[in-house]
């Protein structure tokens, strides 16, 4: 007797959903899953990419502007030491880094600046979604690692506060 196949539900598609976004901010590269006729095989693109491969793309029309309009914050070099500073602040997760509110505002924060813990200080585009990303703790912030619009990384240095 052959099995029949049916069609997707929206059950079925909502949960190949919630694999993707969980695929695409954890560090995991591969998720297999197989339950009963059921099977879901997804990966990230590999390491011979520039960058991880996003299934949503940032805004296209605030990219450009962003980028054109940004003014220099800081030194965007990653020291190689950026990650084990006590003061670094690190990215939650994968996405699209934005220093600004808007193409159009100042950024949330310049080198220099005193933030106090909560304090945005910029936003995390993933899934359609602006994330902010608050101070951890009240001090000065020392460094920004990141470019406007740039892409980033869960783990990734953003900031160092001291």
């Amino acid at each position: 007797m052959a099995k029949e196949h049916s069609e997707p539900t929206a059950k079925d598609l909502k949960f190949v959903k919630e694999l993707m976004a969980l695929l695409e901010d954890s560090t995991l590269t591969e998720i297999d899953f197989q339950k009963g006729d059921l099977g879901i095989s997804l990966s990230k693109s590999g390491p011979s990419s520039s960058g991880v491969q996003h299934m949503m793309a940032a805004p296209v029309a605030a990219a450009p502007m962003a980028m054109a309009q940004s003014q220099p914050v800081a030194s965007v070099e990653k020291p190689a030491d950026a990650a084990a500073h006590p003061g670094a602040v690190k990215s939650p997760m994968v996405g699209t880094a934005y220093i600004r509110p808007s193409p159009d505002a100042d950024t949330f924060v310049n080198v220099g600046d005193k933030v106090k813990e909560g304090d945005t200080i910029m936003l995390i585009e993933a899934m359609k979604t602006f994330n902010p990303i608050v101070a951890p703790k009240s001090g000065k912030i020392e460094q920004v690692l990141v470019d406007d619009a740039s892409p980033v990384e869960f783990g990734e240095t953003l900031f160092i506060i001291v």
